[in-house]
């Protein structure tokens, strides 16, 4: 391809892959991965192996039923497996905002982190090598961009993998975040073997009855605040068990709650054992800054989806204290649109 999609990072990615050989390179995604996660992850380790670097994927968690499409010829280590191996590893992590997304026991397994290519707005810029693009809505959509820059090999396998991570992070190409970009590159990776119907089927079509009754729970939770502006719908603890389902049915809940007409801000809860709290914020507009609400509670991610995590002892009336920040950025972003100081 005659286009350059990431004129900033090619030299640096370059010399990044340079630096690699000879060395055992883990790529390491963050826990309870999401189809970004998992297909740079699948790509990434691809690419690396095809210029002769040996390359494993990492993951604190087990691979998703719906993206396990992605993974037949591709092995992922846990830590237990890490752990029986006598091997040193260069890190690269993907997909993670923070050191810590990968789970604290990875976290400290792997305290330096060679590289961090990413896409989140809340980055900490952690690594040694940070290759970091907030413009991006997808890291696969970095990872396929600089690919096609340097002119590295893109096989089938490769494609599916970074197509799935383009198509699930721009919520089939609907968010705010989806750009002329995302389709050029889509369109390229068709062309090198990625099957939109497979992607479509594996990962929109396969739903399980008990993720309906899940669904079917979580609506019946929905309430409005902020004079209908934010839905937010509450997962209780024991609905995973009551359900016949985990954590991974989640995937899409959320968006229920934000696409109801009127509403700004949708937001799933998940109350988890022992009183801690799970929180996913989404939005259709960058002007609310999830990111900087979510970060008001040690969250991240981006300005129209966001997530957090809340320990017991920091959950008291959490989701009293979430509406009263969301009603305050509200309150700031409408005055922005009349112009009022």
């Amino acid at each position: 391809m005659s286009e350059v999609f990431y004129p900033e990072f090619k030299e640096l990615f370059s010399k990044l892959i340079k630096s690699l050989t000879g060395k055992h390179v883990a790529v390491v995604g963050h826990a309870r991965p999401d189809g970004d996660c998992i297909g740079s992850q699948v790509a990434l380790a691809r690419v690396l192996r095809s210029v002769g670097i040996n390359a494993v994927c990492v993951n604190a968690d087990p691979i998703p039923r719906r993206l396990q499409y992605l993974t037949k010829e591709e092995t992922f280590l846990n830590l237990e497996d890490i752990l029986k191996q006598k091997v040193s590893y260069t890190v690269i992590f993907v997909d993670c905002a923070d050191h810590a997304r990968v789970g604290e026991r990875l976290k400290a397994q792997f305290p330096h982190v060679e590289a961090c290519i990413d896409h989140h707005m809340s980055n900490r810029s952690y690594a040694t090598v940070n290759i970091v693009d907030s413009h991006s809505a997808a890291t696969c959509e970095i990872l396929a961009g600089m690919f096609f820059d340097l002119g590295l090999a893109v096989d089938a396998i490769t494609a599916q993998a970074l197509f799935t991570g383009i198509l699930t992070d721009t919520g089939q190409f609907r968010f705010n975040s989806t750009s002329r970009r995302c389709f050029v590159l889509s369109g390229e990776l068709v062309a090198r073997g990625a099957s939109p119907v497979q992607a479509g089927y594996e990962l929109f079509s396969r739903e399980s009855l008990g993720k309906m009754n899940l669904l079917k729970r979580f609506l019946n939770s929905l309430e409005m605040h902020c004079s209908g502006k934010v839905c937010i719908g509450v997962l209780p603890v024991g609905i995973f068990q009551e359900t016949s389902t985990s954590a991974e049915d989640t995937e899409g809940l959320v968006d229920y709650a934000r696409c109801i007409d009127g509403v700004l801000v949708g937001v799933l809860v998940e109350e988890r054992l022992g009183g801690g709290r799970k929180a996913s914020l989404r939005s259709d507009d960058p002007r609310y800054r999830l990111d900087l609400v979510a970060a008001q509670f040690n969250g991240g991610g981006h300005a129209c989806a966001a997530g957090l995590n809340l320990p017991a002892e920091e959950a008291q009336n959490f989701i009293k204290r979430l509406v009263e920040a969301l009603a305050i950025r509200i309150d700031e972003v409408e005055k922005q649109k009349k112009n009022i100081p």
